[in-house]
């Protein structure tokens, strides 16, 4: 009984048809535009996400001829959507987790002695990631379309949201904890939408959608909307915590580091959540329907952004995968660092005003320099979330599973596995946000019995030994002066 995966990514969509034994029997891809307009600005329109949802699950259809028993959604998290409930249109485009416009929001609230409490209730931060401050701006902003909202003529919802109403013909407006959590409307240890939450961001509770369980039946797809498909929608995750479930990381302390366009790194803490005083995220793994699990996150805002910047902005190569063979060209950097703070630092810095800076360019600097700083960047960010796990959290990482699309560059994760200290693994499918989304929605219909079982379909690629001296060369020493240089520059 195969399953359907949709994962509705920031730049596009995959749709995986999934075998028993957690295989990729076919697949489909759709990008879709990615608009800029303003500085720090970033938005999509959500019937181009939906078009692009539509085209790739033809595509992973069309390359198989087994047939999925139902469907797992998983999606690019904090995004805020607003459409029509009955006609599916959306009067704006969404606003993207990576957009800054509301870092005025952000001081706003903070000034007024709210973040304590925000922190407390939602495990996050004040910062312009996530959905609620997005929220907050279009009632400022737009409040025509704000009447609307309130008046019941617009509903609010995360891409998941979206995308199961077009799924469903509208008949569903529903999200689960795990997108929920990232809102700033979610009360982490209630699990449930919060009114105080809801009143602070002045959003009108009533049009966000209901939170269902990650796991288990909550809808049918529309046959007329979808494909001529009636299948029982299963599994909903955000897309950081899919990849978690995916990777099979179902003990506490199990931890993985998705390599996207941006970089998240979670780490399992079990039926607790942990607290961070140090620029990690408390947030909902999962709910497979025995209760909450929750995980510490350090989200990194760009990573493999940096390498398509390269490709598309600079042009110094054609295509993302050239980057490792130009990188290996040269022996190292020649001292050049790449801050990639492109929209701002994430965790566990949290600087909105940063920007991109390349420090210590010569005349002998070359393009090769510049990639393999731009792989030493990615591999310094993910370090400075996992030293904070380690030592401000109190967390083990043994080692980490790597997983996404740049996991497929060996020379990032030996740098990678370098800078820990400790060993990095690659499934032989690396694309775990879908499988996650897969595995949840068949545990939720009999495909796989138990999360033992999903865990007996993991299986290792390969395996990054961490090369002795390399973790306190004096380059990330480097990177941390770099980042000084960096941050605060709109300021």
């Amino acid at each position: 009984m195969p399953v359907l995966a949709i994962d509705a990514g920031t730049t596009g969509v995959t749709a995986l048809i999934v075998g028993e034994q957690g295989e990729v029997l076919s697949r489909g891809y759709r990008e879709f535009a990615q608009l800029f307009p303003r500085p720090g600005w970033v938005e999509h329109e959500p019937d181009d996400i939906w078009t692009a949802t539509v085209g790739a699950c033809r595509e992973a259809l069309a390359g198989t001829d087994a047939q999925p028993s139902c469907v797992g959604i998983t999606d690019q998290r904090e995004t805020a959507v607003v459409w029509h409930p009955r006609t599916l249109r959306s009067p704006r485009p969404a606003i993207v987790w990576q957009d800054r416009r509301t870092t005025g929001i952000c001081v706003r609230v903070r000034d007024a002695g709210h973040e304590p409490r925000v922190a407390q209730l939602t495990g996050l931060r004040l910062d312009p990631y996530f959905t609620a401050t997005k929220y907050c701006w279009l009632a400022a902003e737009e409040p025509r379309l704000w009447e609307g909202v309130r008046d019941a003529s617009l509903v609010l919802g995360t891409v998941d949201s979206y995308v199961i109403a077009r799924l469903t013909g509208g008949a569903a407006h529903i999200t689960d904890a795990t997108n929920a959590s990232r809102t700033l409307l979610f009360d982490l240890e209630k699990g449930a939408w919060s009114d105080e939450l809801c009143e602070l961001f002045d959003v009108p509770r009533a049009a966000l959608p209901e939170v269902v369980p990650s796991s288990g039946v909550v809808g049918t797809t529309d046959p007329d909307s979808f494909l001529g498909l009636e299948l029982p929608i299963a599994g909903i995750a955000g897309d950081q915590q899919a990849a978690l479930f995916g990777q099979a990381c179902y003990s506490p302390g199990m931890s993985k580091c998705t390599y996207g366009t941006g970089s998240f790194v979670l780490t399992n803490t079990g039926s607790t959540p942990v607290r961070s005083d140090a620029g990690l995220l408390s947030t909902v793994a999962w709910d497979i329907g025995d209760g909450l699990v929750y995980a510490l996150e350090g989200a990194i805002f760009v990573t493999g952004a940096a390498v398509q910047w390269l490709r598309d902005g600079l042009g110094l190569i054609d295509s993302a995968s050239e980057i490792e063979g130009l990188a290996r060209t040269v022996p190292d950097t020649g001292d050049v660092v790449f801050v990639p703070a492109l929209t701002g630092m994430g965790a566990p810095h949290w600087d909105p005003h940063a920007r991109g800076a390349i420090l210590g360019i010569t005349r002998g600097t070359t393009r090769a320099h510049l990639a393999l700083a731009t792989l030493e960047a990615m591999a310094f960010e993910v370090r400075d979330v996992v030293d904070v796990m380690v030592e401000e959290a109190g967390l083990e990482v043994p080692e980490l599973s790597a997983d996404g699309g740049a996991s497929a560059n060996d020379l990032l994760l030996q740098l990678q596995a370098d800078q820990l200290g400790v060993p990095v693994r690659r499934p032989k499918v690396t694309e775990t946000t879908a499988l996650g989304a897969a595995f949840l929605a068949g545990l939720g219909t009999g495909v796989w019995g138990s999360t033992d079982e999903l865990a007996q379909t993991w299986a290792l690629d390969r395996r990054f030994e961490p090369e002795p001296g390399r973790r306190d060369d004096g380059r990330h020493d480097r990177w941390r002066n770099a980042l000084g240089r960096a941050g605060k520059w709109t300021s």
